[in-house]
């Protein structure tokens, strides 16, 4: 199934281009609503897990690379999909999980987690060592990063071949958007100069070339570089593509690649059905999918509160406040401004920092609690149009197929944007 990353830029040459999701979330509903839309219609399914959320010492979901495939698989196996129908991808790998260490020791760990992720089954492998670590600027030159990343290379090169696993598809790249999203209000937003794009890939063809990476480069199928989309805390920048054109005129010239666009939540499906066109055909979504789960989750715990005489008054949300608040490590350098503004973003951002919080012990229990209260209840088909008007009622008496309905109505829009491989 990995193949089908290769012919995306054969695919943009011949007219006929198609692009690909990349879900990048760990919660399991959002992974059962990404594996149960490619059971339903047929393709692959692409899964992503960034360095913060999975590594070798377990990253903020407690699972290293090996357990986050997994846990993937068990759902796939659950609904019905074949595991040769899954592509894992692994996000940022680099030192940012460890960047507020020196460099040699940031990268020390950076090493073994790409290891980790090679030796476990990921085959499309982003390597972004674009950040600074301690006592570094904090944007490095093109020159380090590439370097940095050859580095990476060469040891995702060992472990595929000491494992036996298929040599990976990389993807690389300088201008790199901030895992998440931006932590503060956006006004516009320029894409990537063409002369830097260029300058990025030559510069990586070179250091490649000179530590005996060739055949590691000729697998690189894609760099990153800014499109001009984006999302803070309060707002999106939607994508504008005569702003872009000069910039995706260079894959004219470089064949081998397409752009890879990260942070493309919340665009539309016009926006996203023409970043693929223009050559952006490998679509990053998170936080978007986790913000509507959410979104769906706290209209339930309205409902329940309206509904079911002893559940209280939305216990979901006071939960979680009551979590965010007690561990404020996730989201209080992200989100600024007075207490009522906090607590808003809290809850409502579309950095969706509380998507760090819903694998917690505490989150779980209230979670359970919610759906345990609406099971075997038949939601009216009013209550479900005042806290839920986009849903159908036919998905009225099963909240977790509620949940999943939410997530999908993302999904659909991306899948439309997509379309089919030739």
């Amino acid at each position: 199934m990995d193949r089908i990353l290769t012919r995306l830029a054969t695919a943009r040459r011949e007219g006929t281009p198609f692009g690909i999701t990349s879900v990048c979330s760990a919660h399991p509903l959002v992974l059962r609503a990404a594996i149960r839309r490619v059971v339903r219609d047929g393709g692959p399914v692409l899964i992503e897990a960034t360095c913060n959320q999975v590594n070798h010492l377990g990253g903020y979901t407690g699972m290293t690379p090996e357990d986050f495939i997994r846990f993937a698989e068990r759902i796939a196996a659950e609904e019905g999909l074949d595991r040769s129908q899954m592509i894992f991808g692994g996000d940022h790998l680099g030192p940012n999980p460890w960047r507020k260490e020196k460099p040699e020791a940031a990268f020390e760990k950076a090493e073994a987690m790409v290891e980790a992720y090679v030796r476990a089954g990921f085959g499309k492998i982003h390597l972004d060592a674009s950040m600074g670590c301690a006592g570094e600027p904090a944007a490095l030159d093109d020159r380090t990063i590439a370097e940095r990343a050859a580095r990476l290379a060469q040891v995702s090169e060992r472990a595929a071949k000491a494992s036996g696993a298929p040599l990976p598809l990389y993807i690389l790249g300088t201008e790199v958007p901030v895992p998440g999203g931006a932590d503060h209000a956006l006004e516009e937003l320029r894409p990537t100069a063409p002369e830097a794009a260029r300058a990025t890939i030559a510069i990586h063809r070179e250091i490649f070339s000179q530590a005996g990476l060739e055949d590691a480069f000729s697998r690189v199928i894609a760099f990153v570089v800014q499109p001009g989309v984006e999302f803070g805390s309060e707002n999106v920048i939607g994508y504008r593509p005569e702003l872009a054109t000069e910039l995706t005129g260079l894959l004219d010239q470089e064949p081998q690649f397409v752009f890879e666009a990260h942070s493309t939540d919340y665009q539309t499906r016009n926006a996203l059905t023409r970043l693929v066109k223009d050559g952006f055909p490998i679509l990053k979504v998170g936080p978007g999918l986790t913000f509507a789960l959410r979104e769906a989750a706290y209209a339930l715990d309205m409902i329940a509160t309206e509904m079911v005489p002893d559940y209280g008054d939305r216990l979901l949300a006071a939960a979680m406040e009551a979590l965010m608040l007690a561990a404020p490590g996730d989201w209080q350098a992200h989100y600024h401004g007075d207490e009522t503004a906090l607590r808003l973003q809290r809850h409502y951002s579309y950095s969706d920092r509380i998507r760090y919080y819903w694998n917690r012990p505490e989150a779980d229990r209230a979670f359970e609690n919610l759906l345990g209260a609406l099971r075997g209840k038949t939601i009216p088909e009013t209550l479900l149009h005042q806290f839920l008007p986009q849903l159908s009622a036919a998905e009225a008496g099963n909240p977790e197929n509620i949940l999943i309905a939410a997530v999908d109505s993302v999904l659909a829009d991306y899948q439309s944007a997509c379309g089919t491989a030739p």
